[in-house]
C-alpha cells in the first residue's frame, strides 16, 4: 500500500490526527521500500531501520493507529507497556515473552513475525520517575530494548528465530511537561529563502519536537536515537467524540445497532445524545477512552431486557439524561 492508500484505510476508522497518520503511512510504506530495494540482503539500506515515536495525551488514538495499521496491511502485530517492563526484574525474559507472542500472531512463521509491528505504549514513564530506584529501573529498560529495536536475532523457546531488524517498533507516550521544554529552547531566526516560505518553515522547524528536547525529558540519547521519525498527536475536541461514535467503520454507533438487529429490535440515537456523551467524555479527561465506558452504561438497562421482549421493537434516544422511548413490534412511530 502507498502512503495515500495507508492513509485512506486509517481514516475509515480512526478521526483525525492527520498529519500523525501522514507521517505513520510514509514512515511504514519507507520502511518496507527499503527492505524491497534491499531484497533482503544485509545491505545498509536494510539496515537503517527507521522506528516511530508517537507523542499524544492519552486517548488520543496512539494503539489504536498502530492497530489499525498493522490490520491493514496484515501484518502480525503486538503491543507491551514500559511501565509493566519497567517493574519487571527480568527485563529479558519479558522482552522474550513480547516476541514469541509476535511468533504466535504470525501463525508460527518466524520470518513473517520478523516483518510485524511492535509497539511499546507508555515510553515517558521510563524517563520521568522521580525516585532514583525508578528511574534507574527506567533507563535499564531502555537500555535493553536497544538492541532489539535496532535489530537482532532473538533466540525464542523452542527453536524458533525472530530476527528484529525487518520488526517495525513504534514507541508511544503522553510526554506531559515536553511543551514546556520545547518553549525554553532556543528557535530558529531568519533563514535565505523567499519571503512566501519563511515563516511557514520557521514555523515548521520551531515546532519540531528535537531529540535534545527528549535528552532533557530523560530518554537515553542511545534510545532517542532508535526513533528518528516522531509524529505528535493532538488532544481531541467534542466534536472529534461525536465523530468518533458515529462514522468510523467501527463505531460504538455502528456496534450497538448490530448487536440490537440480533435481537430483532432497532436502535436510534438523536444527535444531541451524542453531544450530551462528548460533553461528560471532556469532563473525565482520558480521552476517547471514556466513550465505550459512557455507552456501555447508557445501553445497559436496555439490553438487560431487551433479549426477553418480541422482536420488531424500536428503541429511540432523545436524550442522556431521560428514559428512551419504546416502541413495541407494529405500533410504529
Amino acid at each position: 500500500m502507498k502512503p495515500r492508500a495507508i492513509t485512506a484505510f486509517l481514516d475509515r476508522y480512526v478521526i483525525g490526527q492527520a498529519e500523525a497518520k501522514q507521517t505513520l503511512a510514509v514512515a511504514v510504506y519507507t520502511h518496507f521500500r527499503k527492505l524491497a530495494l534491499a531484497g533482503g540482503e544485509d545491505s545498509g539500506l536494510a539496515q537503517t531501520k527507521s522506528n516511530v515515536l508517537l507523542i499524544g495525551p492519552t486517548g488520543t488514538g496512539k494503539t489504536l493507529l498502530c492497530q489499525t495499521l498493522a490490520r491493514g496491511l496484515k501484518l502480525p502485530f503486538v503491543t507491551a507497556d514500559a511501565t509493566a517492563l519497567s517493574q519487571s526484574r527480568f527485563v529479558g525474559d519479558e522482552l522474550t515473552a513480547l516476541m514469541l507472542r509476535l511468533l504466535e500472531q504470525a501463525g508460527g512463521d518466524p520470518q513473517r513475525a520478523g516483518r510485524g509491528i511492535v509497539f511499546i505504549d507508555e515510553i515517558d514513564k521510563l524517563a520521568s520517575a522521580d525516585e532514583p530506584e525508578r528511574a534507574g529501573a527506567g533507563r535499564a529498560v531502555q537500555h535493553a530494548l536497544l538492541k532489539i529495536m535496532e535489530g537482532s536475532l532473538i533466540h525464542l523457546p523452542g527453536g524458533a528465530t525472530i530476527d528484529t531488524r525487518h520488526t517495525l517498533f513504534i514507541c508511544g507516550g503522553a510526554f506531559g511537561g515536553l511543551d514546556a521544554i520545547m518553549a525554553g529552547r532556543t528557535s530558529y531566526g531568519f533563514i535565505g529563502t523567499s519571503d512566501s516560505d519563511d515563516g511557514r518553515i520557521i514555523e515548521r522547524l520551531n515546532s519540531r519536537i528535537k531529540p535534545t528536547d527528549l535528552f532533557a525529558y530523560g530518554l537515553i540519547p542511545e534510545f532517542t536515537g532508535r526513533l528518528p521519525i516522531i509524529a505528535r498527536l493532538t488532544a481531541l475536541g467534542r466534536e472529534d467524540f461525536v465523530r468518533i461514535m458515529q462514522e468510523p467503520a467501527d463505531s460504538l454507533y455502528r456496534q450497538f445497532r448490530e448487536l440490537f438487529r440480533l435481537e430483532g429490535a432497532e436502535l436510534v440515537i438523536d444527535p444531541p445524545v451524542f453531544a450530551q456523551i462528548a460533553e461528560l467524555a471532556l469532563e473525565y479527561k482520558v480521552g476517547a477512552r471514556s466513550l465505550r465506558g459512557i455507552f456501555e452504561e447508557l445501553m445497559t438497562p436496555v439490553l438487560y431486557s431487551l433479549p426477553d421482549e418480541a422482536p420488531g421493537s424500536r428503541i429511540h434516544f432523545r436524550s442522556l439524561f431521560s428514559a428512551p422511548e419504546k416502541t413495541a413490534a407494529g405500533q410504529g412511530g
